[in-house]
């Protein structure tokens, strides 16, 4: 427990000294150079049943957009271990990796016909992913957090019923708008304030900013080289990374909807 606790310590450390860097002098040259970012929201198995938002549109989305860099869900201490595996078997064997079909399906395959590097950024550990299933388990059965445990699940009911409301569930044009991020904020923002501190590192805050530590290390390494960098994680995420994302004075976020208009 110790040890974790260092490393959240150690990780909000660092991600504030990303975030606070020197703004750098914007000349034209710079401003020409900016990196282009864009937030690809994915619904992980969905993408095997959904109509639409399949892994065959993924695939289409992802060429059309033609990234530099691919940041992505994946932790970066698994990921030789399925590029081997995908180098030598032509598919994804690592358990966490191979449960995501936009990898396993799309992202990995595209490399044998695209330039694109693939950079793991995800902040999740097996430790964590555990440690959090015990103590949310433990809390639902807690009679001194019955009210919290009731406040989180309408909380999650409220999101799903305007979620499907809308009329537009697994619209990949609904789930790249700030709507979309609103009604998923509905839920996670309850989370993140009931559980958050109490999950330490499997909190909502806590994970993302573990992501986006990574995130962050990766636009660093190539300020100002115009490149193109496509973030492609869990929907949910969108807000949380866009929020941050904004803060930089490097990069241009790119909307998604002209390269879904494209491949239309």
């Amino acid at each position: 427990m110790k040890d974790l606790i260092t490393v959240f310590v150690v990780s909000l450390f660092l991600i504030s000294l990303f975030s606070c860097h020197q703004p750098t002098p914007i000349n034209s040259s710079a401003e020409k150079n900016k990196n282009e970012v864009l937030i690809l929201g994915t619904i992980h198995g969905g993408h095997l049943t959904d109509s639409i938002y399949n892994t065959a549109y993924l695939e289409k989305l992802i060429t059309e957009i033609n990234p530099d860099y691919i940041l992505a869900e994946i932790p970066p201490n698994l990921f030789d271990e399925a590029m081997a595996g995908f180098k030598r078997d032509d598919t994804i064997s690592e358990p966490r990796v191979m449960r995501f079909p936009e990898y396993v399906d799309v992202v990995f395959p595209l490399t044998k016909k695209m330039k694109f590097e693939i950079i793991p950024t995800a902040g999740w550990t097996r430790i964590m992913a555990n440690e959090r299933s015990e103590k949310l388990k433990a809390i639902s059965k807690d009679p001194s957090r019955v009210e919290d445990w009731q406040v989180f699940e309408e909380a999650n009911a409220l999101s799903d019923s305007v979620y499907e409301a809308t009329g537009k569930v697994d619209d990949p044009y609904f789930i790249h708008t700030n709507t979309y991020d609103s009604i998923q904020d509905i839920s996670l923002q309850v989370y993140n304030r009931l559980f958050n501190v109490e999950l330490c590192l499997g909190g909502w805050d806590n994970i993302n900013i573990a992501h986006y530590w990574n995130i962050e290390k990766a636009l660093e390494k190539y300020r100002y080289q115009g490149k193109r960098f496509l973030i492609i994680y869990g929907a949910g995420h969108k807000s949380w990374f866009m929020r941050e994302l904004r803060k930089r004075d490097d990069v241009n976020l790119i909307e998604m909807k002209p390269f879904l208009d494209a491949i239309q």
